[in-house]
């Protein structure tokens, strides 16, 4: 198939008179320059223009989103150290307990502290879900009165926690 075009070619090449083969040669050469224009040097040129065009945008948009995202780290960092008092701080506790499993027999808020009971409870879970409420509540404990039960480990207990820093 090659050698049959080749063939084809090398006929017509040599049909052709000096004058023709001359032409046909300009021609080519003006169709490949028109040819590396469109596809290459034009479309980079309204490439770099079009660019020239949106780059400040895009600039400043990258300096807005610089900005909001600092904002953003800076507030999610206060927000965290915001603690819950009164209603919303016995709220946050008692939803803490009964995901933890305890039922609490009392919440009931007293001036800044929140005063929980409980009847039967675990000892080591209350002291984990003590630290994890300390942590994640930053509450402390003001007052508590523990009480063992026979069985090991259980307890009855009524506990005080106020946020931490309050006296």
């Amino acid at each position: 198939m090659k050698a049959e075009i080749g063939r084809a070619l090398s006929e017509f090449w040599e049909g052709r008179t000096p004058r023709e083969k001359t032409l046909l040669m300009w021609g080519a050469l003006v169709l490949g320059l028109v040819l590396v224009y469109l596809v290459l040097w034009a479309p980079a040129y309204e490439g770099r223009q079009h660019l020239r065009e949106t780059l400040p945008a895009m600039q400043r948009q990258l300096a807005t989103m610089t900005a909001q995202a600092n904002e953003a780290r800076s507030l999610a960092g206060s927000a965290e150290g915001v603690t819950p008092t009164g209603g919303a701080l016995r709220d946050a506790l008692a939803k803490s307990l009964a995901d933890n499993g305890m039922q609490p027999t009392q919440v009931q808020v007293i001036g800044a502290a929140v005063q929980i009971q409980l009847k039967n409870a675990s000892f080591p879970n209350w002291t984990m879900w003590l630290d994890d409420a300390r942590k994640q509540f930053k509450v402390q404990v003001s007052e508590a009165h523990v009480t063992a039960l026979k069985p090991d480990g259980q307890v009855d207990l009524t506990a005080s926690l106020q946020p931490a820093g309050t006296k």
